[in-house]
């Protein structure tokens, strides 16, 4: 691991503490194929990836392991979806230490929430996946439901699903509302296998992040979608990233928002300062290479260590 690309400068201080990181999977015990863009997945390879991501984390003796989102893929057959997610929940089991997991849609598409939830031990309440923890009194981390609004997870008589497909029905005038086609600009991302943070989440978030300022907390946004265009594609960012940003810049708790789901990864920093980084995909690992890494914390930046086609990032708190 470490700083191979000599991204990562050098650290003279021990972290506060340190997590590993993974994000889409997307495990299906299938043969290769490509993404609607042709870009070549290895669905059975995937799981080695994270076997292995597990080894170095249980070497490596981090805190926690957060993943987010995506351990199974849309492809997986559905008579397999149960056994492909309990295989990968028992993967995740191997880390010798807390698992923090996120759903994504592929993770929806297989299951329900009432049964993917509970295998995941995601600690929302009502059917909901968002949450926070503070693993040292000085971090907290938010864990987002980017689903919580979403046309994917929910009974199809569910409030929330009927939201979701009115607002794709006024913004998405495609047939096929996985189809970006038309579409303009950041218009692009009011497709299905995105969704919305809801009003109570939203409300749920603007008291975490008050309560986080008056702990004098520095807090780290976790969720499956990217929030911030400058480091994911249009067509993979949250419905509403617009509103939740909104939110976190009433306070100046907020550091660092890291993300999934656009498979390439990227990296911004907004204009209050925020970093954010989506990270690269372990699907889209050809055999024998890796995308996983760690985060050491201290008390002014974060730094990731990555692997292969996860790339290290320094993210220097600047507010």
């Amino acid at each position: 691991m470490g700083s191979g690309n000599g991204i990562v400068s050098a650290n003279f201080k021990n972290p506060l503490l340190s997590f590993g990181v993974i994000s889409d999977v997307q495990y299906a015990d299938i043969p290769d194929g490509r993404s609607f863009r042709g870009v070549p997945r290895y669905y059975r390879h995937s799981v080695l990836v994270l076997q292995r991501a597990v080894q170095k984390w249980n070497q490596q003796k981090h805190n926690f392991v957060l993943n987010f989102g995506d351990i199974v893929d849309g492809f997986c057959p559905r008579n397999q979806s149960l056994t492909a997610v309990k295989k990968l929940v028992d993967e995740f089991d191997r880390f010798e230490g807390p698992v923090y997991h996120m759903i994504g849609n592929h993770c929806l598409y297989n299951l329900p929430r009432d049964n993917l939830l509970p295998l995941l031990r995601v600690p929302g309440y009502g059917g909901y996946a968002y949450y926070d923890f503070s693993p040292i009194p000085e971090f907290r981390f938010v864990i987002l439901d980017c689903y919580d609004i979403s046309a994917i997870g929910w009974p199809k008589d569910h409030p929330n699903t009927l939201k979701a497909l009115k607002l794709l029905s006024e913004k998405n005038p495609n047939l096929d509302k996985n189809s970006p086609d038309g579409l303009v600009g950041l218009e692009r991302r009011f497709l299905m296998f995105n969704g919305a943070v809801g009003n109570e989440q939203l409300e749920w978030l603007d008291r975490v992040l008050q309560e986080a300022t008056k702990a004098n907390q520095k807090v780290i946004i976790c969720c499956h979608l990217p929030l911030d265009p400058g480091a994911s594609s249009n067509e993979a960012l949250l419905w509403n990233y617009n509103e939740v940003m909104d939110v976190i810049y009433r306070y100046n708790c907020v550091k660092v928002c890291i993300a999934g789901h656009d498979h390439k990864g990227g990296h911004s920093i907004d204009s209050h300062g925020i970093h954010h980084r989506v990270l690269e995909a372990a699907l889209e690992c050809p055999p024998g290479t890796d995308a996983f890494g760690y985060i050491d914390v201290f008390d002014d930046k974060l730094s990731l260590f990555g692997t292969d086609r996860m790339k290290s990032t320094d993210m220097i708190f600047s507010r």
